[in-house]
């Protein structure tokens, strides 16, 4: 099996990696973790520095889990204060995937309003209904995720079989829109931020969060600062949201303060939502208040 041994600059946790729950198709048996990308059914292990996988290339390997990216660095601008030095040292080597895009934009429509064991069903029963099977053993089965363009020629009752709801019409809109626009992913990773931000925005059943969660997981776009319940919690805890404060003003205080990695931060402050948020965090409430 193909190997790659990391430096010990370059500090990755596979565990926290797959399981901070940025992504939701991979699931671990044992030392291994099983996922699809595209069309790659991967098996990945970690053993100390070393990585140990089947069914891909290094390169893929490399780009979706960000192993060339300088993580001290993108630490060392975001670590500001007592909170999130506790995230970052409680989650050493997490990194952000790399995802597909059309697979990200379509597995957030989704998670809208759910948590993640029912993400989970819902993308299984998209990709079991849907999508190409590649694997199937009396334990799990696994597919490929479907392109838009075959959830485009799905109508939304089709859909409503994968326990969507409301979204079943969002995500089956938003595939026809994809499919008859085959030049998206280029030109969102050619806009900024803020244009891109608005371009994912008309698309029906992607709001603020949703396009910031696209944004940092697949265009690597890493000022995006996601808000979901537990952020917003910890930045009325920690950071002087106050109460009535909504999605685009938390969102661009974390921006402004944790700066252009700031879905760095946010991704180690929510893996250590239950302990920031807890009686007894462990930390010292930093005396700053953000601007209001």
């Amino acid at each position: 099996m193909p190997r790659i041994t990391l430096g010990k600059h370059r500090p990755f946790s596979l565990d926290l990696t797959l399981g901070c729950g940025q992504v939701f198709r991979w699931q671990k048996s044992g030392e291994w973790w099983t996922g699809v990308v595209e069309k790659d059914l991967i098996r990945i292990r970690q053993k100390g520095r070393t990585l140990i996988w089947e069914g891909s290339t290094q390169e893929r390997i490399r780009d979706y889990f960000g192993l060339d990216h300088d993580l001290g660095r993108i630490i060392e601008s975001v670590d500001r204060d007592p909170v999130i030095h506790l995230a970052v040292a409680n989650s050493t080597g997490l990194r952000l995937i790399h995802q597909p895009p059309w697979e990200c934009l379509a597995s957030y429509i989704c998670a809208t309003y759910a948590n993640i064991p029912g993400i989970r069903r819902k993308i299984a029963l998209i990709c079991d209904t849907f999508g190409d099977e590649i694997s199937s053993r009396e334990d799990f089965r696994l597919s490929t995720f479907p392109s838009a363009d075959v959830l485009a020629e799905s109508a939304p009752c089709d859909l409503l079989r994968c326990s969507l709801g409301y979204r079943a019409p969002y995500l089956c809109a938003t595939a026809k829109e994809i499919a008859a626009d085959p030049g998206w992913i280029r030109r969102i990773e050619a806009l900024d931020y803020s244009a891109a931000r608005r371009d994912l925005m008309r698309l029906m059943g992607v709001g603020p969060k949703v396009a910031d969660c696209v944004l940092l997981f697949a265009f690597r776009k890493y000022e995006a600062f996601p808000v979901d319940v537990w952020i917003a919690r910890i930045m009325r805890r920690y950071y002087g949201a106050g109460e009535k404060e909504g999605y685009e003003q938390m969102s661009r205080k974390g921006r402004e303060y944790f700066g252009p990695c700031a879905g760095y931060a946010q991704e180690y402050l929510y893996s250590e939502r239950e302990r920031l948020l807890s009686s007894d965090p462990g930390v010292q409430v930093p005396s700053f208040q953000l601007a209001r």
